[in-house]
């Protein structure tokens, strides 16, 4: 399947929704900063300098809630680098991204407005191509085209849906992360890797999606040895093929690496260097709010920051450890409890997505995948969330879901799994296809069931369009079951209550 194709009906339905989704959300979000004042926030928020035209001033009414909370940074580092310290925390292709395109609009607009205006085109842009993305990796993955096609209309209303429109690099991370997943899928090893090299320089987590293609790797040699002739197995040739497959993944792991090695190396020079200059004059007003805030400015004298000491000097690391306490078990206070509430929703759908995936393949999960099942021998696996595909992404969720709970501020594991997997998507797909009677027909993925589908949801995109899945059961609210009605309530309460909290500086995930 290419993703492109105009002539998938499916497709073409989760790329309106997608796009109305997030117009919704700019909007929404706009009367939401107009009607509700600000709170006062204990973050990072520069100064702003220079004069606001008119146009700036209609921009910051409408975009202003785009920019709240570690937004701030991103168009901080857009507009003038790497000036503090703890800025190094945010990685740089969004901002990169963001600054390339603010070249594009009138010089008249003050850089916060350009760079305001090309956050919320852009991210609008890469929420759309990432839900296209989910789609077809879905399709590759579950082989059900109406559980995956479920999935990506879930996306589009996903609980982290205020970050994927924010200043935020979710969405960008969310776009690169599952089209190489798709690309692995195909066997596109190499176009595979170049996206999540670029994903690595999103957000730190892309490093974790070596594992993909370690997975991969390993997954073909076992199969490799279990399908082969008596030849492949001698020795010999079997050095020579655990050589190759060492190098490779070897390779791959270290291009996957480098946009963040390359980074932390900046950040290096930047900050550690005798003698590095800044080429720019900081404004009397940066400096104040340095010094106030005890922010740590690149290029002035001083003594070493205690990271460029360190053997392997990763600024990352000290940042998270230093300005935001993160570390092992450190949020694990009673003043935190409100925050693991927020939490709570996604934990136990990650948690339950794992259990569930555990014991109904209890031998594949033992195997790691990597012993061929009898249905695999056959030649027809098995399909859906429980199918033997969807192993690895079910380990990847279940690994970021402990790392995020007991390492990190526990809040943000939303947006944490709700840009990074599918599996926050794909088992409640999975729950609504197997338990909702709505969707119970046999032009979906359960045909053995006999009972009616409700088509009141109107076409939204003209002739030819297929029933869009999510609107089909909110027009029915009173009629599907409590699960359904628990899992749609939690994509649409945090997809709302995001947009009127976060966009007004009010703690969000």
């Amino acid at each position: 399947m290419e993703l492109w194709s105009r002539e998938d009906p499916q497709l073409r339905e989760v790329v309106w929704f997608a796009g109305r989704c997030r117009a919704l959300a700019l909007l929404l979000q706009a009367v939401f900063n107009l009607l509700i004042p600000d709170h006062s926030a204990d973050a990072f928020s520069p100064p702003r300098l220079g004069a606001p035209g008119p146009w700036d001033a209609l921009l910051e009414r409408l975009l202003g809630g785009l920019g709240r909370w570690d937004a701030e940074h991103f168009l901080f580092i857009a507009e003038r680098g790497y000036l503090f310290e703890h800025n190094c925390a945010f990685l740089p292709l969004f901002p990169l991204s963001l600054r390339a395109l603010a070249c594009l609009w009138p010089p008249q607009l003050r850089p916060r407005s350009r760079l305001l205006l090309s956050a919320a085109l852009l991210n609008s842009l890469l929420s759309v191509l990432a839900a296209a993305a989910l789609y077809a990796l879905g399709r590759a993955v579950l082989r059900r085209r109406g559980e995956a096609f479920l999935a990506a209309l879930l996306f589009s209303l996903s609980p982290a849906s205020v970050f994927m429109a924010a200043a935020y690099s979710e969405s960008m991370f969310a776009f690169l992360a599952f089209s190489a997943m798709w690309q692995l899928e195909k066997g596109q090893s190499w176009l595979s890797g170049l996206l999540f090299s670029l994903a690595s320089g999103a957000r730190a987590n892309g490093l974790i999606n070596a594992g993909f293609f370690l997975y991969s790797r390993s997954k073909g040699f076992a199969l490799q040895l279990q399908v082969g002739s008596a030849s492949v197995r001698k020795l010999p040739l079997m050095w020579k093929q655990v050589l190759s497959l060492a190098s490779s993944a070897a390779l791959m792991c270290a291009g996957i690496s480098l946009p963040f090695a390359l980074f932390q190396y900046y950040a290096y020079v930047r900050f550690c260097s005798p003698g590095t200059g800044l080429g720019q004059t900081v404004p009397e007003p940066l400096l104040q709010l340095a010094r106030d805030k005890g922010y740590r400015v690149a290029g002035m004298d001083g003594a070493k920051p205690p990271w460029c000491s360190q053997r392997f000097p990763v600024v990352y690391s000290y940042i998270q450890d230093t300005y935001w306490n993160v570390g092992f078990l450190r949020y694990f206070e009673l003043r935190q409890l409100p925050n693991f509430l927020l939490a709570l929703p996604v934990t136990l759908l990650g948690s339950w997505a794992a259990w569930t995936y555990v014991s109904t393949n209890p031998r594949h999960c033992l195997t790691l995948g990597l012993e061929r099942s009898k249905s695999e021998e056959k030649g027809k696996p098995r399909d859906g969330f429980c199918g033997p595909a969807a192993f690895v992404y079910v380990v990847h969720a279940t690994a970021l879901l402990a790392f995020g709970f007991s390492c990190m501020h526990v809040q943000v594991l939303t947006r944490f799994l709700g840009s990074s997997s599918p599996i926050l998507y794909w088992f409640p797909a999975h729950l609504l296809q197997e338990h909702e009677p709505l969707l119970w027909s046999t032009g979906t993925d359960n045909p053995t069931s006999a009972k009616p589908l409700l088509r009141t949801s109107p076409s939204s995109c003209g002739k030819g369009t297929p029933d869009n899945l999510v609107v089909r059961l909110l027009l029915n609210w009173r009629l599907i079951t409590p699960l359904s009605k628990s899992i749609l309530g939690f994509f649409l309460c945090y997809w709302l209550l995001g947009l009127i909290l976060h966009c007004n500086f009010f703690p969000w995930t």
